[in-house]
């Protein structure tokens, strides 16, 4: 895909990276990942978001903590998360083999919880009463509304009217668990005006309340909490591959919206001598409103209170985004995951709705896993990258289930006999 030419100077920084200390290094004190992440506040919220930071920093090196968190991840969420050998699929592509990192079977169905447990977690420990956020594919929502309900919380949820239509089986989990979901009905009712609607509510509530962001991003703190509680898949799948092969994959990759499942999932990759995909969605195509892929089409840009690679419309506003993965469709991407990109230690490639669609299918008929739609994208991906290399290993991050999306497939694109049929015949 042409790199857009606005972003070849930023791209040119390629530099040296220790990643040995980078966990150290990175982000600095401001929450910078080089120059992208920082603090973009009203005034009023400035200390909201300082008391956060301290607290974290307080407790997120505390022995009682983390012994606290392994422990609900082990008793409460299931984890250890297991790898699996996709056999029959892989023969279906020749002689690589293609293994997924079974996020979808962790409690609540995807990798939200990880996060969101954590962000709980610190919240009973600032002595917060409500925790508030916003969802697009709505696994956030539930995994959120489960912790609150674990810790004896409020919860207030946001989410696009577009999305709830969606994803009405996550509205009802949400609702059942106890929280208060709020619908968004201004602008593009999806997930960026969700994230407008629960920023203006923790203004509002803030003394009270904590703001637990579904994603990689947001002001500092959020996007290098975000990305610690949720290495534990990464770190989980590095072992475990190991154990299983001898060797480590050839290739890792991972959807990326905001970037949460993929910054957790790559942090434990980042110095090993093997290739790192993150996948965009490309959606019905380049045209703008018709993607969200941030990183192929979008320039530097300051939003929702941080510092990314944003798209924006022609007057440099967040652009109209669209992706048939509710959880994908956001205009910008977590700070690390910018960084990563023009140090050239990730690649950001795209995968558009009907490939998505297809790995769906695939993966259900050949393997007995039904994945959610934004999975479908890194799981896409393994399936090309299969097709291209005569050997070796792509290992991918199954980041969610697809219950919440069986009904809109359905709908759109049926029981998927076409899909594999189109399949049988490429074989052939």
């Amino acid at each position: 895909m042409p790199e857009n030419p606005e972003r070849k100077a930023e791209n040119s920084m390629s530099q040296e990276i220790d990643y040995r200390t980078y966990f150290h290094d990175y982000p600095n004190e401001e929450g910078r990942f080089g120059p992208y992440g920082g603090m973009y506040l009203p005034p009023e919220l400035v200390p909201a978001f300082e008391e956060i930071a301290h607290a974290y920093q307080t407790i997120c090196h505390s022995a009682q903590f983390i012994n606290e968190l392994r422990r609900i991840r082990r008793e409460f969420q299931g984890r250890p998360t297991p790898v699996y050998h996709c056999q029959r699929l892989s023969r279906l592509f020749g002689t690589c083999q293609i293994y997924l990192k079974r996020e979808d079977l962790n409690h609540t169905g995807a990798h939200k919880l990880n996060h969101c447990m954590g962000e709980g977690l610190l919240a009973h420990y600032m002595g917060k009463k409500r925790l508030i956020a916003e969802t697009g594919a709505g696994q956030h929502g539930v995994a959120l509304a489960t912790a609150a309900a674990y810790f004896g919380l409020q919860c207030e949820i946001h989410m696009g009217e577009v999305d709830i239509a969606k994803q009405a089986p996550n509205v009802a989990r949400m609702k059942i668990l106890g929280a208060k979901v709020i619908p968004v009905s201004h602008g593009l009712r999806t997930l960026k005006e969700a994230v407008d609607s629960a920023f203006d509510s923790y203004l509002r509530n803030y003394k009270d309340s904590i703001y637990c962001i579904g994603s990689a991003l947001g002001p500092h703190p959020f996007p290098v909490m975000v990305r610690d509680f949720q290495m534990c898949v990464g770190l989980e799948a590095r072992e475990q591959f190991r154990e299983m092969t001898g060797l480590l994959p050839d290739a890792v990759t991972a959807c990326v919206g905001g970037g949460s499942n993929s910054a957790g999932f790559f942090s434990a990759f980042l110095g090993d001598p093997l290739d790192i995909y993150g996948v965009e969605p490309l959606g019905r195509g380049s045209a703008i409103g018709d993607h969200a892929a941030s990183m192929a089409y979008g320039t530097r840009g300051v939003m929702h209170g941080f510092e990314s690679i944003m798209l924006k419309d022609d007057k440099g506003e967040p652009a109209p985004v669209y992706s048939i993965a509710s959880g994908l469709d956001y205009p910008s991407v977590g700070p690390e995951h910018a960084f990563w990109h023009d140090i050239k230690r990730v690649n950001y490639v795209t995968i558009s709705d009907r490939d998505a669609v297809d790995a769906f299918f695939k993966l259900s008929r050949y393997e007995g896993i039904i994945p959610a739609l934004e999975s479908s994208h890194a799981i896409a991906w393994a399936m090309k990258w299969a097709r291209e290399h005569k050997s070796g290993a792509i290992l991918a991050n199954c980041s969610g289930r697809g219950d919440k999306d069986v009904d809109y497939v359905i709908e759109h694109y049926g029981y998927g006999d076409e899909f594999i049929e189109e399949g049988n015949n490429a074989a052939e």
